[in-house]
C-alpha cells in the first residue's frame, strides 16, 4: 500500500494542471530570452550564443526530471499560483526579472553586433564549467527539499519544517548557489565584458534576497535558527 500510494502521489504530481502551465512558461520564458539574445546580436550564425542556449536547456531538462523523479510532491505546489509573499520579496522580484532580460542584450550587442568588450573564444570553456557546476545543487535542492517555493514565505498551510539533509548540511541556501553559478558563466560563454555589469547586480540581488529570505527563517520558522548555529554559512562555505 504504500509503495501503491507513492505512485499514486508521483502520477499526481506529475499531471497537475499548475505543473503543466509552469513547463509552458518556463519554455515561453526560455524562448523568449534566446529571442532576446539573437535579436541584440543580429544574427543566429552566431556559435556562443548556441552554446549558452544549448547548456541551458541541458539544465533545465536535467532538473526537471530530477525534481519530477525525486520529489513530485513539489511539482504541484511550487507551481502552483504563488502565494503571498514578503514585501521585499516582492521588490526583488521587480529588479530581477529586468535584469536578467538586460544580460542577454547587453551580451548580445556588446559581443557581435558592436564589439565594445569582446572576450576571446577560450573563456567559453571555463563559463560552461560554472554553468554544469551550477546544476548539481539546484538538482539536489529541489530533490531534498519539498517546501521549496518560489516565494520567500513561512508555508504554514503545509507544516513547513526546517530540512537539514543533503546540500543542505552544507549551505542553508544551495539553490541560490547554483542560480548564482549560472549568471557567473553567462558572460564568459556569451564573450562579453559588459555583460558582467546585469551579472553583477542579479548577484547583488541573490545576496540580498539570501540574507532578507534567511532573516525571515531564522524569526518565523521553528527549529531555522537552531539549524542556522550547526550550518553556519548561507551560500559560500567558510566565508559566508
Amino acid at each position: 500500500m504504500p509503495r501503491e500510494a507513492a505512485l499514486q502521489g508521483r502520477s499526481a504530481a506529475k499531471f497537475h494542471p499548475a505543473a503543466l502551465t509552469r513547463v509552458i512558461v518556463v519554455l515561453l520564458w526560455t524562448l523568449v530570452w534566446g529571442a532576446v539574445l539573437f535579436g541584440a546580436a543580429g544574427r543566429l550564425d552566431w556559435a556562443r550564443g548556441w552554446i549558452y542556449f544549448g547548456v541551458s536547456l541541458f539544465s533545465l531538462a536535467v532538473n526537471s526530471v530530477v525534481v519530477f523523479w525525486k520529489n513530485p510532491e513539489l511539482v504541484a505546489e511550487r507551481w502552483k499560483r504563488r502565494k503571498p509573499t514578503k514585501p521585499l520579496d516582492k521588490v526583488f522580484m521587480v529588479l530581477y526579472v529586468p535584469t536578467v532580460i538586460a544580460l542577454p542584450l547587453v551580451a548580445g550587442l556588446d559581443a557581435v553586433r558592436f564589439r565594445w568588450s569582446p572576450l576571446p573564444f577560450e573563456t567559453v570553456w571555463p563559463g560552461v564549467a560554472l554553468q554544469l557546476l551550477a546544476i548539481p545543487p539546484m538538482a539536489w535542492a529541489m530533490a531534498t527539499n519539498p517546501y521549496l517555493e518560489p516565494t520567500v514565505r513561512i508555508q504554514h498551510d503545509r507544516g513547513h519544517k526546517v530540512i537539514t539533509t543533503g546540500p543542505y548540511a552544507v549551505v542553508r541556501h544551495p539553490m541560490y548557489v547554483g542560480g548564482i553559478l549560472a549568471l557567473l558563466g553567462a558572460p564568459l560563454v556569451l564573450g562579453s565584458a559588459w555583460a558582467f555589469a546585469p551579472t553583477g547586480f542579479a548577484v547583488l540581488l541573490f545576496v540580498f534576497r539570501t540574507a532578507f529570505e534567511d532573516r525571515t527563517l531564522c524569526e518565523e520558522l521553528a527549529g531555522y535558527k537552531e539549524y542556522a548555529q550547526r550550518t553556519r554559512f548561507r551560500l559560500v562555505p567558510g566565508l559566508w
